[in-house]
């Protein structure tokens, strides 16, 4: 085997006694090997200085390369004003790299005033040449109206273009367009084949993107091993919503074991590029102590990260911190302005808690969770529209709350309704319902829905007489702390057969 070294160098040797004739092309050969170390010690200055001999004879990827050297600062001081100097002199001569840079900084501004239109002439040019770059960049163009009236149509041609050549934005960019209908029809197979090729060619959000369709089970089989494959390939990549999304499926244990130290490995790095829910669900773990130990201060680092991105999670998880002075001072004005702003954005614990902490705004934000079906508002908002003292009094709004609450299983709500149509209040009176909603209560364990369930067995109002149930019911509120209960089973077990008191006794041993 030939010793590839001395080959190297030797070529080196060739190509340098060249360009010290004036060689143009061989100017650019050796700046090219010292950029890269080729046969001889990479010097990124020596690389610049011969790039320019070249450049200044006019050779196009000489210019384009001493380009791409200002514009890094790479052997010379950046400077983007000579970098699109180069790239003009190479792009005018029809260098489709030079004119695809270039337009890119016509297009941002750097070096030279933002001009879309010439950023557009350039991409243009380089486009017309199979630039696939370039013509992903005038798809975009088209795409938004930067620089041309905006036409889908147009922008869908050119991602095309771009994807055909294996161009993975572009496979990217094919795929949503096809996902969404926008502009053309919409195939979801045809958006799963673009979406793979980019994927399949390392493109994060492609990655990312199969990833949530295993993991949803959404135009593909739901499959949580593959969604952890391109996951965890976008995830290395450092995709911070494919960290994410792979702790979750490790911390839920869904379709696979769950493993909740692989689970916190993926929130700590999606956390740490700045992902407001990890953040958030770091912030939980440091102050449960869940696989990490328990620290407040941690974990209100982590809420306030989150927080200040404006996740209402974490909004209100800080105010709770800040509200019992959990790992920061306490300071409940704090608290109460991170509770609003969760609550603003519809968080219905932070609705609930401003409401209990502010009686004037009470009827607003327990009415905001209410509409979100959160039966504890509901219930407090049937609370506050039986109120004297409110001046919004409505005892059909109450009953409608209650009702709503109830129906979710709020126990509460459940004997609210059980004394409207005991008493009438409201309602047309009722025994029957009254007696169904207090059954409803008494068995979540409500003391007092089981005092009047007992009297009502007791009475026989409302449902059939039975000395049993009653004996049942009342001694069970009598356990829960319910006084007048003692003296009702004094009076019950009197009027009992003795074998019924036995049942009686015996049902409340077997309970």
């Amino acid at each position: 085997m030939p010793d590839t070294a001395a080959l190297h160098t030797a070529e080196f040797l060739r190509v340098k006694a060249l360009a010290e004739r004036g060689v143009a092309s061989a100017q650019h050969s050796l700046g090219f090997m010292y950029v890269n170390g080729q046969g001889v010690p990479k010097n990124d200055e020596l690389a610049v200085a011969w790039y320019r001999m070249a450049a200044s004879a006019g050779l196009e990827q000489a210019q384009y390369n001493l380009g791409v050297m200002y514009q890094k600062g790479q052997g010379v001081p950046q400077d983007l004003g000579q970098a699109v100097y180069w790239y003009t002199q190479a792009a005018e001569q029809g260098y489709a790299a030079a004119q695809y840079n270039l337009g890119w900084l016509y297009a941002k501004g750097q070096g030279i005033p933002a001009d879309v239109q010439q950023a557009m002439h350039w991409f243009g040019k380089a486009a017309s040449q199979g630039d696939p770059g370039a013509q992903h960049n005038l798809g975009m163009m088209y795409e938004g109206g930067k620089g041309v009236a905006q036409d889908v149509e147009r922008a869908i041609e050119w991602y095309r273009r771009a994807a055909e050549q294996n161009y993975a934005r572009s496979q990217f960019a094919l795929a949503l367009r096809y996902d969404s209908g926008q502009g053309i029809d919409r195939d979801v197979q045809q958006a799963i084949h673009w979406f793979r090729k980019a994927a399949e060619q390392g493109y994060a959000p492609a990655q990312f993107n199969l990833g949530l369709r295993y993991d949803k089970g959404q135009d593909l089989p739901q499959d949580s091993e593959k969604a952890i494959l391109w996951y965890g390939r976008a995830g290395e990549q450092g995709h911070a919503s494919s960290q994410f999304n792979l702790a979750l499926i490790h911390d839920s244990g869904h379709g696979v074991a769950r493993d909740p130290d692989l689970a916190l490995h993926w929130f700590r790095k999606a956390a740490e590029q700045g992902h407001a829910g990890a953040q958030d669900n770091l912030g939980l773990r440091y102050e449960h102590g869940q696989g990490v130990e328990q620290d407040y201060g941690i974990a209100a680092d982590w809420y306030r990260k989150a927080a200040e991105q404006g996740s209402a999670g974490a909004q209100y998880h800080l105010g709770q911190l800040l509200d019992a002075g959990h790992g920061v001072p306490q300071d409940q004005a704090q608290a109460l302005a991170w509770f609003r702003k969760a609550a603003e954005q519809g968080h219905l614990r932070a609705q609930f808690d401003l409401a209990m902490r502010l009686e004037d705004e009470a009827m607003h934000w327990y009415r905001k969770a209410a509409d979100q079906d959160y039966a504890p508002a509901q219930y407090m908002l049937g609370q506050l529209l039986d109120r004297d003292d409110t001046g919004t009094i409505d005892p059909r709004q109450a009953y409608e709350w209650y009702r709503k609450a109830a129906d979710q299983g709020h126990a509460l709500a459940q004997f609210a309704l059980g004394l409207r149509y005991d008493s009438g209040h409201g309602v047309e009176r009722d025994y029957e319902a009254a007696h169904f909603w207090y059954l409803c209560a008494a068995r979540q364990g409500h003391a007092r829905a089981q005092f009047n369930l007992g009297v009502m067995y007791a009475s026989g109002q409302g449902v059939s007489k039975d000395l049993v149930e009653a004996y049942a019911w009342l001694h069970r509120a009598g356990a829960a702390g319910v006084i007048p209960a003692t003296s009702y089973i004094q009076r019950i077990a009197a009027r009992m057969e003795p074998h019924l008191l036995a049942q009686a006794q015996g049902y409340l041993g077997a309970a």
